[in-house]
């Protein structure tokens, strides 16, 4: 399959972001304290990892939020290494093809105007390095609000990430920016299990985002993404309602989702998410939150769809393969 286009949502500038401590990127040098490793545009790179995250829980665990240091350093300690590492991150996804970078700050803190302000530091460090506009990401309109006012009217309008039934306060503020949005067909109170609640949330969202102004093509609907893991029936009812969105809403929408999602709790992600990504985009989809580095359009138009990996994780995407008995084996016994 020939993939001509592919809207990658750069999903890389995240505090939720975790390496392993003592890991590959994560090592202590001979002076005992611990640096990020990274590649500095073609030269390596590396960012100390300050006192204030080797004293928490998530260090204990043999975690690091490796993008909240980048940016704990950029306002708190050294600047000028935390905005680089920060913008490396930006220009290995806008190289990859990435069409918006996700900037997500949430997990930075539990202080809701710090994180404002983390997002406007953080949204202007990236605009330093990349061309490519931003997806604002936020359960949090003040944190929404807060990105939006550091974008940069000259370029290409930002993204919101995301507004739905729940987030209904959100649209007033896209819509304020002139962003394009990326609807989630969550429910006011919960989410959907069934593509035909799936389409019902959507079916009451789109009116809202019309009387605000959006036009289809402003549009990213997401139909959302749950774990295979917990349920084989989950990938194929994604996919049933993409093609439903992009039967009922015609070509101008755009269809997005955090396609990694469904491969939580499995052996070998990478290839499962491609394969998701092919079958999302072969089911009506043009886009997705991922990571470009991994999937993009021309990683997506190479794949072979006769290859054993690709019809094993098929099987288990669509629900043929019980409890993915068939996969995981695969996966073990490394033919996969």
């Amino acid at each position: 399959m020939k993939v001509s286009r592919f809207i990658a949502v750069g999903e890389n500038i995240h505090c939720t972001r975790i390496y392993k401590v003592g890991g590959q990127f994560v090592k202590a040098g001979k002076d005992g304290r611990y640096a990020i490793s990274y590649d500095a545009g073609g030269k390596p790179g590396a960012l100390s990892v300050p006192e204030a995250f080797t004293k928490t829980a998530d260090w204990e665990a043999g975690r690091l939020k490796h993008c909240a240091v980048a940016i704990w350093q950029g306002n708190y300690g050294d600047q000028a290494a935390g905005a680089a590492y920060v913008q490396a991150l930006a220009r290995q996804q806008e190289a990859a093809g990435a069409s918006y970078l996700d900037i997500n700050v949430d997990e930075f803190s539990t202080d809701i105007d710090e994180n404002a302000r983390m997002m406007k530091w953080t949204v202007n460090a990236v605009q330093k390095a990349v061309h490519v506009p931003v997806s604002v990401d936020s359960s949090n309109t003040a944190i929404l609000r807060a990105g939006l006012e550091a974008c940069d009217p000259g370029r290409n309008r930002p993204m919101v990430n995301s507004v739905s039934l729940e987030r209904a306060e959100a649209i007033g503020v896209a819509a304020r920016f002139k962003a394009a949005v990326i609807a989630s067909a969550a429910g006011e109170r919960d989410l959907p299990a069934t593509p035909e609640e799936r389409m019902a949330n959507f079916g009451r969202l789109m009116p809202r985002l019309q009387a605000a102004g959006f036009r289809p093509a402003d549009i990213h609907a997401d139909p959302l993404v749950f774990p295979i893991s917990t349920d084989g029936g989950n990938g194929k009812r994604f996919l049933q309602t993409v093609s439903e969105v992009r039967r009922k809403y015609g070509p101008e929408i755009h269809i997005v989702a955090g396609l990694s999602n469904v491969s939580f709790g499995m052996p070998n992600r990478k290839l499962i998410n491609q394969v998701f990504s092919w079958l999302a985009v072969e089911a009506g989809a043009d886009g997705g939150i991922v990571d470009p580095m991994q999937i993009n359009a021309g990683v997506l138009s190479k794949m072979d769809p006769e290859a054993e990996g690709f019809k094993l994780a098929r099987a288990l995407l669509l629900g043929e393969d019980e409890f993915g008995a068939e996969y995981i084996a695969a996966s073990r016994a490394g033919r996969i």
